[in-house]
């Protein structure tokens, strides 16, 4: 298998994973490829890296990302599959097209990989889900995983928990970044100048949840330490209690994997 390694779809995400690769892999082992050439050549003359069609990138490359928009998966991969062979890997980061549909679209014994990342890959604190195909071997899923982990932490998974791992790690930053928005208007409602509301919300949201991490302690057990008999913590804890803010978090999670569901039928 060459050791050239591809990605098509510079958007966001593509960016993101272009970034964690170039930690692990000298420029000239990468190409890119994107069907917008003002987006193609910005990345080109950020990374100082090679770029290509996607055609030639399927026929140079032993592993090729694909970081493109779910609809455009299935054409992308017709257009490739002529040129692929035996021993490649293509790596989807599309969300809900299954391992069965890329597989269906592609040659012989060519891997297939899906990966679940979420936006804060973008500064390297990421969450990401990956599962593998039949016909890729632990060393190469090794391999995938050991660039991704530049981009966050990395959770090898079946392929029946994507969908979960979607509606939690996936859309989880949309939850945050409202509880977030919450937390400074908040602050804002209680006098605060809303710069520095936001300030605080956003360190105390990043401090909690680094305490979480690095201590290993159950999130309950913290809670629990900051919240004093009758003091400020636990009236306002009543207060979410009341607004069913902990069921509603889990019913916003089940919504979006069901909703995951839907759009892979």
């Amino acid at each position: 298998m060459s050791d050239q390694v591809g990605i098509i779809g510079i958007g966001a995400m593509g960016n993101a994973l272009l970034k964690g690769l170039l930690a692990a892999l000298p420029p000239d082992k990468l190409m890119i490829a994107d069907a917008l050439p003002a987006k193609l050549q910005e990345a080109r003359t950020t990374y100082k890296v090679p770029a290509a069609d996607s055609k030639k990138i399927a026929a140079a490359c032993g592993v090729i990302f694909l970081a493109v928009k779910p609809q455009d998966v299935r054409p992308l991969l017709q257009e490739m599959a002529p040129v692929l062979r035996d021993g490649q890997l293509v790596v989807s980061v599309a969300a809900g097209i299954t391992l069965a549909e890329i597989k269906r679209h592609l040659p012989g014994r060519v891997g297939v990989v899906r990966v679940m990342p979420n936006t804060p890959c973008l500064v390297g604190e990421g969450a990401l889900a990956v599962s593998a195909g039949d016909n890729v071997s632990e060393k190469d899923l090794q391999k995938v995983v050991s660039w991704l982990e530049k981009l966050g932490m990395v959770r090898v998974v079946p392929e029946t928990a994507l969908d979960a791992v979607t509606g939690l790690s996936g859309s989880g930053p949309a939850y945050v970044f409202l509880l977030i928005e919450a937390l400074a208007d908040g602050g804002v409602l209680a006098g605060l100048p809303r710069s520095l509301a936001q300030e605080l919300a956003v360190q105390t949201v990043l401090g909690a949840a680094k305490l979480v991490r690095e201590t290993g302690s159950h999130p309950a057990v913290l809670r629990e330490m900051v919240t004093s008999p009758g003091g400020t913590t636990a009236s306002g804890l009543f207060e979410l209690e009341q607004g069913a803010l902990r069921s509603v978090v889990q019913r916003a999670v089940k919504a979006a994997c069901n909703r995951a569901k839907e759009l892979a039928e």
